[in-house]
């Protein structure tokens, strides 16, 4: 029985990375979705098939690519969305990014994820890829994702981690080995920032790098916000001197307009 609810799951999980790889890329090939979900060719093409006789995927006309189909929107019913987040944040990471020319995502946790909901990538020419609000990294692959663990309470980041033991992909047995100790996150706190070189899990694998804050709203983490820019232009020190008080001013702005008090974030 063991073996049998363990493959079950494992086969949720599949289907799961599959649906999640398709609908970040848009129009994506089968071997883009088995690099995106982590799994191999004749697993992703029967899962991918699976999806399109459910109606959730689709493979476009004359294109060996798939897409999201509009049904996949049933799965956020009764989802409640960080409406005011967007919307406070908006003119603020327009004016961040106008300022500092480089781009601006905001994002919020998701499980043992974190997914862009807004970002500023349409506005400026120093970027390689737009990052549509639903893309999503793991929690700590990415600058955002460690920013929010440092800052959120001890409960959240225990049922994240814990969370994350039980998952069994790169990305999570990495963070299990990263967050074997509360060495990184206080060093964090500390910093009051994060940061990320050559990001892995990004539309250009190690293209790019990103320094992230805490978003507070009514003094609680509510997501992050981060400055990514090309690796190879700017070195993470350098970014560090240029980017972060910036990041810091715009992040207690926004903190205090979604009604976090002068104390946020509080610093180990």
């Amino acid at each position: 029985m063991g073996g049998e609810r363990d493959g079950n799951v494992r086969a949720i999980s599949r289907g799961l990375a599959v649906l999640q790889a398709v609908n970040r890329g848009g129009s994506i090939t089968m071997m883009e979705i088995c690099r995106g979900a982590g799994i191999p060719y004749p697993t992703a093409c029967r899962i991918v098939q699976t999806l399109i006789d459910e109606g959730m995927i689709e493979r476009e006309p004359s294109r060996k690519r798939y897409r999201a189909t509009a049904l996949v929107r049933t799965l956020s019913y009764g989802y409640q969305d960080e409406g005011e987040l967007v919307a406070v944040t908006r003119p603020y990471i327009v004016a961040l990014t106008k300022r500092l020319a480089w781009p601006v995502s905001v994002t919020t946790r998701v499980g043992p994820m974190m997914m862009v909901r807004d970002s500023t990538h349409k506005l400026t020419s120093l970027t390689l890829h737009n990052y549509a609000p639903g893309f999503t990294l793991p929690i700590i692959e990415c600058s955002t994702g460690k920013a929010y663990l440092a800052f959120c309470d001890e409960e959240e980041r225990r049922g994240v981690l814990n969370g994350l033991r039980q998952l069994d992909g790169p990305a999570e047995r990495m963070a299990v080995l990263l967050t074997s100790s509360e060495k990184m996150l206080d060093e964090i706190r500390v910093r009051g920032f994060a940061t990320q070189a050559r990001n892995a899990y990004t539309a250009t694998p190690g293209k790019t790098s990103s320094i992230a804050v805490p978003l507070f709203q009514d003094n609680k983490v509510a997501g992050s916000l981060a400055l990514i820019f090309f690796a190879s232009a700017v070195s993470m020190a350098e970014a560090e001197g240029r980017f972060v008080a910036a990041l810091q001013e715009t992040a207690a702005q926004i903190s205090t307009e979604l009604g976090s008090g002068p104390d946020y974030p509080p610093r180990g």
